[in-house]
């Protein structure tokens, strides 16, 4: 039985409940006061006979409350079939969304209208999660393309090397042998950075007391060398700051800002400061560097994989397009808001 005709069956039956217990009270209540028989009496004060006045009354009563029983039965099976037809309707159109939604049609949209009810704060919070839905199924398609494409360009580089190597027997394989190790480590660099953001994406990590200005203190120090090379200030300063989560993602949630904050920096005597600090409910962990000013168009697509707020750098420290989108992933897996 469909819902619709369940509730019809509610609505006429608690109808013809209600009536009965009305006409039932009218019996008990009122007609019980009616004497079984009485006494007729001629015009000269003469006793004339007896009349059951109960038993007539019942047989008059009888067949008129049936009516009404049977008047209140169809009532209420129409009445009942049209009000749930109402009540109903946005259940149909929530239902036509979601069969749209399974057909991969995830930018139609309920946009129920009418009052704040209990169906309306249904389709609105369907809609918001179609909103929510679409757009994480664009960003999985942009990322498998985008993975794709940097997966297949070292392999392809490989391949040439290869088939350098192969009809040209007397090419320097001194030379070969390093281009293949330096794209054979861009490709493992990609990979375990896919990886990394597919765990912190699934948060599938063991929570622990972390103290985030250790963490810090941590990554500066390996980056270091790094700095020194690029010619880099690195200051650290602030708070201890604990908070919970995974040490392991949050270092290289670190070491992925530090490392973007040394080499998109000035060329010469930059700085770079990584701060700590503790908020009601809250640490927060600040990287900040001297590096170009970057437009906010720039600036809104740089934490999407293999988006890069300049060139790609084709140096010994090249990063692989996914620094940013691996921070906002660990950001979000540990409940944190990133500001870029």
């Amino acid at each position: 039985m469909s819902v619709r005709l369940k509730l019809t069956l509610s609505y006429a039956g608690f109808l013809v409940l209600a009536g009965a217990l009305l006409l039932a009270a009218v019996w008990v209540f009122l007609l019980r006061y009616v004497p079984d028989r009485a006494i007729l009496i001629d015009p000269d004060d003469r006793p004339d006979g007896v009349f059951p006045i109960r038993s007539v009354l019942l047989d008059v009563f009888a067949p008129r409350a049936a009516a009404v029983m049977l008047f209140l039965l169809v009532f209420g099976l129409l009445g009942g079939w049209i009000l749930a037809g109402r009540m109903l309707a946005p259940l149909t159109r929530i239902t036509h969304a979601t069969r749209m939604a399974t057909k991969e049609s995830l930018s139609h949209r309920i946009r129920l209208p009418g009052r704040k009810d209990e169906f309306r704060e249904l389709a609105d919070a369907f809609d918001a999660m179609l909103v929510r839905l679409e757009a994480h199924v664009a960003e999985h398609r942009r990322f498998a393309a985008n993975a794709s494409h940097e997966l297949r360009t070292p392999l392809a580089i490989s391949k040439s090397l290869l088939d350098v190597a192969r009809t040209d027997p007397y090419h320097d394989t001194g030379e070969i042998i390093e281009r293949l190790h330096t794209v054979n480590t861009r490709a493992i660099d990609l990979t375990e950075a896919l990886l990394l953001l597919s765990r912190a994406n699934q948060r599938s990590f063991t929570r622990e007391h972390v103290d985030l200005s250790l963490v810090a203190e941590e990554a500066a120090e390996t980056l270091h060398p790094l700095a020194e090379k690029h010619g880099v200030a690195l200051e650290t300063s602030g708070d201890i700051a604990p908070t919970s989560g995974s040490p392991a993602l949050l270092l290289q949630l670190t070491t992925n800002l530090v490392h973007n904050a040394i080499v998109h920096n000035v060329p010469e005597q930059g700085t770079v400061r990584v701060h700590t600090g503790v908020r009601p409910k809250t640490v927060v962990l600040t990287v900040e560097n001297t590096g170009e000013q970057l437009t906010p168009q720039v600036v809104a697509t740089l934490t999407e994989p293999f988006q890069r707020g300049t060139e790609r750098i084709h140096t010994d420290q090249a990063g692989v397009g996914l620094g940013l989108a691996i921070v906002k992933t660990i950001t979000e897996a540990h409940d944190g808001t990133l500001t870029v």
